[in-house]
């Protein structure tokens, strides 16, 4: 029996932040965009399970994509929120320093953040004993604007104006395959779509923000050349929450370690703690919290906050974040392909969209609308 066929304009693969934001920002163009989500809700994977944290663009080095993205998306990001009353604080962060061993990578950070035009600055003395009289810290790098939003409320402000723009999010939409068909030198997508109402979605346009699974689709992708895949790899990050009352109003982060940012504490809206993530290389994605890490993540904070409680960490969840190379290969970038990398016209692929990407999702975004284009 023949499956039935749709058309439209573009389609976007993931309904994440990302997926969203592209979607959303395809949509206030005038083109009819329908995302298509594998699981049963939007926003249930990687962009609901992360600190929540507005970067300000420190870490990056200054002609990377995530440099740029970050640094636009955020100013981009507290605008937006602001204009759509979406739940957002501007709170500030430390990096630390806890012993005199970790002040050059300190100083390393401040040189990134500088070539950047990130306004960061390092005290050793009396602000920041004022700014954290519990933490014990040698030096300690303040950002401004460093801030935390709820994610939720962001996909929800991106969903409703993409609806509003006559745009559709499809959930319980698994893409199986897609079919890039080019005949004189027009480009036609034929996206075949399973679940319990199996399909095929024919478009001109298609974006790939499918987070974690967006590089094995790859190997599902008639037309798309060969050696364009690159390998996946997985690190996940557990999450402790602490429960009850804790004497912080900036975010804490130590310096940065392979893999990840350290073992951090950030703060949801309603100010409550929470540390993590800390960096556990996976085969393939699963989420279970072992709450035998407590242990470990005490020891990693007691080091910096000497008042912990261990008793009052208990697991919260994990995120995985996708990599491009495995542990210790170093610094790997988004990686943002349109048809002058794969020569299929109407196509972005969005690969190894890890950290910063919650915060630089409305610049990605922007981006992407301008690349779908050439």
């Amino acid at each position: 029996m023949a499956l039935e066929r749709y058309s439209t304009d573009t389609v976007i693969i993931g309904a994440g932040v990302i997926g969203l934001a592209c979607a959303r920002e395809i949509a206030l163009s005038g083109r009819n965009v329908f995302v298509l989500e594998a699981g049963a809700h939007w926003g249930e994977g990687t962009s609901s399970r992360n600190s929540e944290v507005i970067h300000a663009g420190l870490y990056y080095p200054p002609d990377s994509l995530k440099a740029r993205f970050c640094v636009e998306g955020r100013d981009l990001l507290y605008r937006y929120a602001e204009a759509r009353n979406i739940p957002c604080r501007q709170t500030g962060k430390w990096i630390i320093a806890s012993d005199t061993r970790q002040l050059a990578a300190l100083e390393t950070i401040t040189g990134r953040a500088q070539a950047c035009g990130v306004p960061v600055s390092l005290d050793d003395g009396r602000i920041l004993r004022d700014a954290l009289p519990d933490v014990r810290a040698v030096a300690g790098l303040y950002s401004p604007t460093t801030g935390i939003v709820d994610s939720h409320g962001l996909m929800l402000a991106l969903l409703t104006d993409l609806e509003a723009a006559g745009g559709l999010v499809i959930c319980h939409a698994p893409v199986s395959a897609v079919t890039s068909k080019v005949s004189s030198g027009d480009v036609l997508h034929e996206v075949l779509v399973g679940g319990q109402a199996p399909c095929i979605l024919e478009a001109g346009q298609i974006v790939n923000a499918a987070g974690l699974e967006a590089i094995d689709l790859l190997d599902h992708w008639q037309g798309y050349p060969e050696g364009g895949r690159p390998e996946a790899h997985f690190a996940k990050g557990n999450y402790f929450s602490y429960v009850g009352r804790h004497p912080f109003s900036t975010l804490v982060y130590p310096v940065p370690e392979p893999g990840g940012l350290g073992v951090h504490l950030t703060l949801d809206i309603a100010g409550q703690a929470r540390f993590g993530p800390d960096v556990e290389w996976i085969e393939k994605p699963e989420y279970a919290v072992d709450s035998d890490r407590r242990t470990a993540f005490a020891n990693s904070i007691a080091r910096w906050w000497p008042g912990l409680d261990e008793t009052r960490l208990q697991p919260a969840y994990a995120g995985v974040r996708p990599k491009l190379g495995p542990a210790d290969s170093g610094f790997h970038d988004f990686l943002i392909q349109g048809s002058q990398v794969h020569g299929l016209k109407g196509v972005v692929q969005l690969l190894g969209i890890e950290s910063p990407g919650l915060t630089a999702s409305l610049a990605i975004a922007r981006h992407v609308a301008q690349l779908i284009d050439t």
